[in-house]
């Protein structure tokens, strides 16, 4: 999400290459270094392949289905030792006296084609509804518990082929834009289970992650955002679709109605609580 930018700016980017070897002995670094190359480790196999798939990427390209399940494939086999987190760290703890406990965020990697990110949430944990404009996004969730909340704008903005616009006959008048969007995903996911993907258009765009328990997520996001080339991280309400009326044509079954919802765009929240850390785990040697 667009706190991530936002922290590793403020952390620096940090990663940095595999100690170099300090043995002398020539055949035993060769070895080590054919064992590297055959069988990276899985955080460095995972930039790999977004390195790959992401190449030729951009604002609203999807890659090819083959490539996104070359990403979910490496995602899917990974394990919170991968990445050098357990339940046990700091990150996890709920701190006494807050009302909302505090994110932590593990900036692994940043390109102007994709970031690698790993969200650590305390039970209570909220990452509010918020966007992912023209990206194509993966989300594994490394251990723990986690509702997930997601939708996708409904489709040119109409149901039915009918506008839907609000009309705030009833219900106070929105502050900010206001569009119909339609639930995709609303459930508990608890690992392991598979990794998550959304689509600029579809998949549930915008999403809203509460920790049931403490819980971790490795995020990659192709292309990341960029507020100079317009990728902006927006944060919305929802609102039940009866909260307001309608402009005159619009028809949802009253037995869907539970299935939409208006989005409002607001600030970002002012109590999301979101800190940087360094990123322990095994590190990534970039591609030179």
């Amino acid at each position: 999400m667009g706190i991530e930018r936002y922290l590793a700016d403020r952390k620096g980017k940090q990663f940095c290459e595999l100690p170099k070897e300090t043995t002398t002995n020539n055949k035993s670094r060769k070895n080590r270094r054919r064992t590297r190359k055959s069988s990276p480790l899985p955080v460095q196999k995972l930039y790999e392949t977004c390195n790959e798939v992401f190449a030729s990427g951009g604002i609203g390209i999807v890659p090819p289905f083959e490539d996104i399940e070359r990403v979910r494939d490496v995602l899917d086999k990974m394990e919170p030792v991968d990445v050098g987190l357990s339940p046990e760290m700091p990150y996890f703890r709920t701190t006494a006296g807050r009302r909302t406990p505090p994110i932590t965020y593990l900036h692994l990697y940043e390109s102007n084609k994709f970031s690698m990110g790993i969200f650590c949430l305390p039970p209570s944990g909220v990452i509010p509804l918020h966007n992912h404009p023209g990206m194509t996004v993966f989300s594994k969730l490394l251990f723990g518990t986690m509702h997930i909340k997601a939708y996708d704008w409904v489709d040119g903005g109409a149901v039915n082929g009918t506008s839907t616009r609000a009309n705030v006959s009833r219900g106070r008048a929105p502050s900010r834009s206001i569009r119909l969007a339609k639930v995709k995903v609303d459930a508990d996911f608890t690992a392991p289970c598979d990794s998550s993907i959304l689509y600029p258009a579809d998949g549930g765009n915008m999403h809203c992650f509460t920790a049931v328990t403490a819980c971790a997520v490795l995020d990659v996001l192709g292309p990341p955002y960029s507020d100079r080339d317009g990728r902006h991280c927006s944060y919305y309400l929802d609102h039940p679709f009866t909260k307001f009326s309608v402009e005159e044509g619009v028809s949802v079954p009253e037995a869907d109605r539970e299935r939409y919802a208006w989005l409002e765009e607001r600030e970002q929240p002012k109590d999301l609580a979101a800190v940087g850390a360094v990123y322990k785990g095994p590190k990534i040697v970039e591609n030179r």
